[in-house]
Parts: C-alpha cells; sequence; structure tokens
C-alpha cells in the first residue's frame, strides 16, 4: 500500500482500512504469541500500513496539501551587487572610508598551540602486577 493511493481515497474508506489493519495487526500479534506466526516481517508491515494511514488522516486534519511534483529548476535569487554595511559602527569609525580600513588592518598570526601528548598505556608484565 503506497502513500499515493491513500491520499485518492476518501476519509470514510481510509477510517475502514485503518480498522481493518490494526486487527490484522491484532490477529498477526496473537499468532506470534501462540507460535503460529512464520513470517513474522508482517508484523512491521502492518505496523507501517497504520502508520501510513493515520498520516494521510492526520494531513487531512491539519489541511496539509503534499506536492508530488517538484520543480525541476528553483529560481535564483539575485545577488546584490551593493557591499553590506555593518549594522554598529562607532562615532569614530563614521568618518573612515572601508577602503582605508582593509589598508590599516593588518593580519593577526596564531602560533600554533601544541597539545599535551599523552603517555603511551602500556600492558604490565606479571612480575610487576605482584
Amino acid at each position: 500500500m503506497k502513500v499515493a493511493e491513500l491520499r485518492v481515497l476518501e476519509e470514510d474508506e481510509l477510517n475502514g482500512r485503518l480498522r481493518s489493519a490494526r486487527r490484522e495487526l491484532y490477529e498477526l500479534r496473537f499468532k506470534h504469541a501462540v507460535g503460529q506466526l512464520e513470517n513474522w516481517s508482517q508484523i512491521a508491515k502492518a505496523r507501517h500500513d497504520i502508520a501510513r494511514i493515520m498520516t494521510v488522516l492526520g494531513e487531512r486534519e491539519l489541511g496539509i496539501e503534499v506536492v508530488t511534483d517538484a520543480p525541476e529548476v528553483l529560481p535564483a535569487e539575485p545577488e546584490s551587487k551593493k557591499a553590506k554595511k555593518p549594522e554598529f559602527v562607532d562615532e569614530e569609525e563614521e568618518g573612515k572610508e572601508p577602503a582605508a580600513e582593509a589598508e590599516v588592518a593588518e593580519p593577526v598570526m596564531e602560533t600554533p598551540v601544541e597539545e599535551p601528548t599523552k603517555p603511551k598505556r602500556t600492558r604490565k608484565s606479571k612480575e610487576e602486577k605482584s
């Protein structure tokens, strides 16, 4: 049973299928408890069917419409050619031009930090254990 098939059905038919799927799950569980169930993967299939039906019913209850055909190409957003201005500007920086700031700023060199090394763990000999 596929979700697309379920979305075509009316609500009464979905409720009927939900009842029959729950009944089938009950019978499968009973057979499993008694030891008569040969293929226990049927239990999982019945649970998945119930979940699919409940999903379609929930979508209808919330008024969610599912789009089956996605557009092939999404329209690209136009990129702005203007540079973004910072939201907050200090009073001192208002008079400066952005190009002048780039020349004044010096790159900060980070020194690599060495992580402490852990000593290797070795097995103790029989003599050391005693």
